[in-house]
């Protein structure tokens, strides 16, 4: 999703970037053949239960997996940054930096800080970086996947102002 403000009346409820971090279209026919290609290896031509069940447990619970990887949503508020049920205020953001997915690989690769705040989707290739003033969070900073890294920053640094 692009950033869309919205036309509400209250400061926490005006968000002025909203982006759901689906799990892409492609996933999807990938997954429910392998989960229906295990339902095949687990059915194997038995008769009875063994003949339904495997496909009426793995196939649901494929698409419930799907739904479940794709609900983080990130947003910005006039007063937070929100990813999924974390809430960060503006007021302890200290800079914002928009990464592609070399940026991301380095901030989160072997020399990465143990206490930073990390929110990775493997399928999402850019990401930002919030790093923090506040001298009573031992958090330095957040990595937030986003498909939209530049637009996300812009929006972090324009509601901290």
């Amino acid at each position: 999703m692009t950033p869309s403000p919205e036309g509400r009346t209250t400061a926490e409820s005006a968000t002025t970037y909203s982006e759901r971090l689906r799990v892409p279209w492609w996933a999807w026919p990938s997954a429910l053949v392998a989960a229906l290609l295990l339902g095949v290896e687990i059915w194997l031509g038995g008769p009875g239960l063994r003949a339904w069940v495997p496909f009426a447990v793995l196939l649901p619970a494929t698409v419930g997996l799907l739904i479940w990887l794709g609900r983080i949503r990130v947003a910005v508020t006039a007063t937070e940054f929100q990813v999924d049920d974390a809430r960060l205020p503006l007021a302890v953001i200290a800079d914002v930096v928009a990464l592609d997915a070399d940026g991301r690989r380095e901030v989160l690769g072997v020399g990465a800080h143990p206490l930073a705040f990390v929110v990775q989707r493997p399928w999402v290739s850019g990401a930002v970086q919030v790093v923090l003033d506040d001298p009573a969070d031992p958090t330095p900073f957040w990595v937030v996947s986003t498909r939209h890294p530049v637009e996300l920053a812009t929006a972090l640094l324009a509601a901290r102002r």
